[in-house]
C-alpha cells in the first residue's frame, strides 16, 4: 500500500473525486487502482470562505513496483507503514497467579483485553457497577439529585471517559501504533468505522455504553473475569511486594501483579495507598468554570459560511491565554453540541464536566475554561492536592444551594464584579440545575483574576467569545489526577513490587486514549514479568 498525503479537496466533492486525485498525484491509468483506504480525514478552516478536507489515502496500485522505484519524484507519497499490534507473549498453561485489575477505566479495560488475548485471565475488580446499571444511577442523579458515592460520572464500568465526548485525539508520542490497536478495537466492539480516520474522533456516551459492555464480554470470553462493587480497600504487601488487595466484602484477593487503575477521583484509594507506604507525588492539575455559548455563534465564528453545512458538522475550538501574572488559561474538553453534567463523586460536593452525544446536535457548546495550578500553590504534601479540590467543590456545593445544584454566573456579571440574579438568552444545561450568584469565591482570587483576564483576549479568537448572556457554571476540578503514584522504567512501584499504577489516575496519561494506551504498555510488562517468575519456577 503507498500512503497519500495532503489531498486537498473542497467540501463539496464527490467520493470518486478521490480516486481521480490518487490517479493523478501517482500518474495511473484508471485500471492501475485497485482501491483504497482513507487513512486520515480533517478540515481546514482557516480561510472561511474556502473550508476544504485534508486526507491522508492508502492506494493499492498494480504497478506499485514501478512507483516504489521512483518514490522521491512523487510529492506527499511513501510506503504505508504496518501499524498492526505485535505482541506473543502467551500465558503457559499450567499459569496459577492471575493478575488482577482494579479499575475499567480505558486503562484497566485495555490491560485486561491484552493479557486476556494472550491467556493469562485476568480478574477485574470495579468499585462501581455494571455500565448500564451505572447509567441509570448517573442520569437518576442528574434529575433527582439524589447521588449515589459509588455509581456516578466518576465510578463505574467505562470510567470518567464514559459520561463525557468520548473524544479519542490523542497527542502522545505512539512509534508502536498502540492507539490504532485502541481504534480497533473500539470499533470491532460497536463505535462507527470512522474513528479510525477522521481526525477528531469521538464515539458519544450512548454508544459508549454499547462499546464498553461489548468490550467486556470480549475480555469474558477470553478467559477474564469481572467483579463489580468490588472495592481495594487494603493492600496486602511482604517484604516490599505486593500479594494481593483485601475488598470491601472482607474477601483477600491474592496475586503478585495488581493493576492500579483507579481514575483521578479514587480518593480513598489514594489516601489507603499512602498511608501503607506506596510511592507517590503531587502533580499540577487545572481548576476553572465550564463556559456555554450557543452552538451556532461556535459555527459562525470558526466556519463562516459554512456554518450550518452537515459535512463539516459542530465546530470546536482549542483556546490558551498566557496571563500577565504568568499563569495560564486554556480551554479544555471542549464540547461541541453537547452539555455541562454534574460530575461529582462525593457528598455535598459539587464538580463539572463536559459530555456531548455522538451527533452533537444539542443547542449548546461548552467547554472547561481552566488556569493551571502547582504543587506550589496547594503545599499539603502528596495529597495536597487532593485536599485542595475538596475545599474548591465543598464550596461550589454551599453556593449553588447545598442540593447539587451548581453555582452559575453571566459572562458579562463575571467580568464586571457583580452577581448574576437570572440566565439570559443562553439556558444553562446542567442539571439537576444551576443557581445564578457570583463566582468570585468559587476559587482562590489569582484563577478568577486569570479566567477575567482571559475571556476577553479568547473573543479576539472567537468573535461572542465574551458575551453577556454566555453562562459560566463552577467548578472544574477533576481535569486531571492531583497525584503521581511514582513507576520506574518496568512501569511497577517504584518501592513496592509487583503493583503497577496506570492511566490518568496514577498521573500518566491525559484522556481516553493515552489512558488505554498506557494499560497496553502495562499488560506487556506484566505478561513478561509473570513469565520470567514461571521460567524461574
Amino acid at each position: 500500500m503507498l500512503r497519500l498525503n495532503e489531498i486537498k479537496l473542497p467540501v463539496n466533492h464527490k467520493e470518486e473525486d478521490i480516486e481521480t486525485e490518487i490517479i493523478k498525484r501517482l500518474k495511473l491509468k484508471n485500471s492501475d487502482l485497485l482501491g483504497y483506504k482513507i487513512f486520515k480525514r480533517s478540515y481546514d478552516a482557516r480561510k472561511k470562505d474556502n473550508v476544504i478536507f485534508v486526507y491522508s489515502i492508502d492506494a493499492e496500485i498494480i504497478n506499485e513496483k514501478k512507483v516504489l522505484a521512483n518514490l522521491k519524484k512523487y510529492k506527499n507519497v511513501r510506503i504505508s507503514p504496518d501499524m498492526d499490534y505485535k505482541f506473543n507473549i502467551k500465558a503457559s498453561e499450567k499459569l496459577s497467579d492471575r493478575p488482577v485489575i482494579v479499575g475499567t477505566g480505558p486503562c484497566g479495560l485495555f490491560a485486561a483485553l491484552i493479557l486476556a488475548e494472550n491467556g493469562f485471565r485476568p480478574v477485574v475488580i470495579e468499585r462501581g457497577k455494571a455500565v448500564k446499571e451505572r447509567s441509570l444511577d448517573t442520569f437518576g442523579f442528574w434529575k433527582g439529585g439524589v447521588l449515589n458515592p459509588g455509581s456516578n460520572v466518576q465510578f463505574g464500568e467505562g470510567g470518567a471517559g464514559t459520561f463525557s465526548d468520548g473524544k479519542l485525539n490523542t497527542q502522545i508520542k505512539d512509534p508502536n501504533h498502540y492507539g490504532r490497536k485502541v481504534l480497533q478495537e473500539l470499533v470491532n466492539s460497536g463505535a462507527p468505522e470512522e474513528i479510525l480516520y477522521i481526525s477528531k474522533p469521538h464515539v458519544g456516551t450512548f454508544k459508549l455504553v454499547r462499546v464498553v459492555e461489548n468490550l467486556r464480554n470480549t475480555i469474558i470470553s477470553l478467559g477474564g473475569e469481572f467483579r463489580f462493587e468490588s472495592r481495594a480497600d487494603d493492600i496486602l504487601i511482604e517484604d516490599n511486594k505486593i500479594k494481593g488487595i483485601s475488598l470491601n466484602n472482607g474477601q483477600n484477593l491474592l496475586s503478585e501483579q495488581i493493576v492500579f487503575a483507579i481514575g483521578h477521583s479514587a480518593r480513598d484509594t489514594f489516601r489507603m495507598l499512602h498511608n501503607k507506604g506506596v510511592s507517590m507525588e503531587p502533580k499540577p492539575f487545572s481548576i476553572g468554570f465550564r463556559i456555554e455559548h450557543p452552538q451556532e455563534l461556535i459555527n459562525k465564528s470558526r466556519l463562516g459560511v459554512y456554518s450550518a453545512d452537515s459535512r463539516i458538522g459542530a465546530a470546536d475550538y482549542k483556546l490558551v491565554h498566557h496571563c500577565t501574572s504568568g499563569r495560564s488559561v486554556y480551554s479544555f474538553c471542549m464540547c461541541p453540541g453537547g452539555r455541562v453534567v454534574a460530575a461529582t463523586s462525593e457528598i455535598e460536593c459539587v464538580v463539572t464536566n463536559g459530555m456531548s452525544q455522538y451527533l452533537r446536535d444539542e443547542q449548546n457548546a461548552n467547554s472547561a475554561i481552566v488556569v493551571g495550578v502547582e504543587p506550589k500553590d496547594y503545599p499539603d504534601g502528596a495529597l495536597g492536592g487532593m485536599k485542595f479540590q475538596e475545599q474548591i467543590e465543598k464550596q461550589a456545593y454551599i453556593l449553588g444551594g447545598s442540593n447539587y445544584y451548581a453555582p452559575a454566573q453571566l459572562v458579562g456579571d463575571f467580568l464586571e464584579g457583580k452577581p448574576s440574579e437570572a440566565e439570559g438568552s443562553v439556558h444553562p444545561s446542567y442539571q439537576p440545575g444551576v443557581k445564578f450568584t457570583d463566582l468570585g469565591s468559587a476559587l482562590p482570587e489569582f484563577a478568577v483574576s486569570a479566567i477575567r483576564e482571559a475571556i476577553p483576549f479568547f473573543d479576539k479568537q472567537i468573535n461572542g467569545f465574551a458575551m453577556k448572556d454566555a453562562v459560566l457554571t463552577g467548578v472544574e476540578t477533576r481535569t486531571s489526577s492531583p497525584v503521581r503514584i511514582v513507576r520506574g522504567q518496568n512501569f511497577q512501584s517504584v518501592n513496592v513490587k509487583g503493583l503497577y499504577p496506570g492511566g490518568e489516575g496514577a498521573g500518566y496519561a491525559g484522556g481516553i486514549i493515552s489512558a488505554a494506551v498506557d494499560g497496553i504498555k502495562i499488560a506487556e510488562a506484566v505478561a513478561i514479568d509473570i513469565m520470567k517468575k514461571g521460567n524461574k519456577d
